[in-house]
């Protein structure tokens, strides 16, 4: 009953068109996260022989050149999709949350020397950042966590330290430093509870950004290795087959794309709420 309770108060609130958004953004995931026991092949297994099929009820959504199950590759695609979408956005706003306050609430000359500091690391090309990551460290999934961490809190840091300047003059803060409260309790007890709307936000629109950059990396064989699929490499690899196999690059695609689209209304909406 509380489930549909808050069904109906998330409708109410935010529309039809977000709630069915969330609801399919939040079936996929629990479905992509639950691979190992819903994906009918294993992702990796390979039927030379069967190769390139359409699909069909042995196979949904077809197989691969390699004879590889298309839907099976989907879920486990889709969950590093998931993983690196989430994960790396909560890293970066945790970095970026914790910069941006740390920076407001110095001031002066202290605050000016991170934020050139934030603008020297937004000047740089992110592709060849990624690029020379993969060069010292060498290509794995938890690289790219740390590419698209070490880029994506930079905004988040930026809004927290305005929010903070804003909000370090406000009478309750004043009040608060004049009775002897310490500068991290008014961080904790006034700071992060005002910023909190604004994460929310910020992560709603971050995690789709997050997800295109995991797919671009991939798509340009920077990304996941083979034979872990990614939904960047499971397009990269219907691109090339597009006339002989346009099932490989039109289920992922389209996957990809209802994903982005879901949690774009919804942080939209989210947005328009805080307003």
């Amino acid at each position: 009953m509380k489930i549909l309770s808050w069904i109906k108060s998330f409708r109410k609130k935010f529309g039809l068109a977000a709630s069915i958004a969330a609801a399919f953004w939040i079936l996929s995931f629990i479905i992509c996260m639950l691979a190992d026991f819903v994906a009918p092949y294993p992702y990796e297994l390979q039927d030379m022989q069967l190769g390139l099929s359409a699909p069909s009820l042995d196979h949904i959504l077809g197989t691969d050149m390699m004879g590889r199950d298309m839907l099976s590759r989907l879920l486990y695609g889709g969950r590093i999709s998931f993983l690196v979408g989430i994960l790396a956005t909560a890293v970066s706003i945790f970095i970026g949350v914790f910069y941006g306050m740390l920076s407001g609430m110095a001031g002066g000359k202290t605050d000016s020397a991170m934020m050139r500091i934030v603008d020297v690391i937004y000047s740089l090309p992110f592709t060849i950042f990624v690029i020379l990551l993969t060069m010292a460290f060498g290509r794995s999934i938890w690289l790219i966590f740390v590419a698209i961490g070490a880029v994506e809190w930079l905004t988040m840091a930026r809004i927290a330290r305005a929010m903070t300047l804003g909000l370090k003059t406000s009478q309750f803060v004043e009040a608060s430093r004049a009775a002897g409260q310490s500068a991290a309790g008014i961080i904790i007890k006034h700071i992060l509870p005002n910023l909190a709307p604004s994460v929310i936000v910020c992560a709603a629109l971050t995690i789709p950004g997050v997800m295109m950059l995991e797919a671009f990396l991939s798509f340009l064989g920077l990304g996941v290795q083979a034979p872990l699929p990614s939904l960047g490499s499971l397009i990269k690899d219907g691109a090339e087959y597009m006339e002989d196999a346009p099932w490989l690059l039109v289920f992922p695609a389209a996957f990809f794309s209802a994903l982005l689209y879901s949690i774009n209304l919804i942080g939209e909406k989210l947005t328009d709420k805080k307003k």
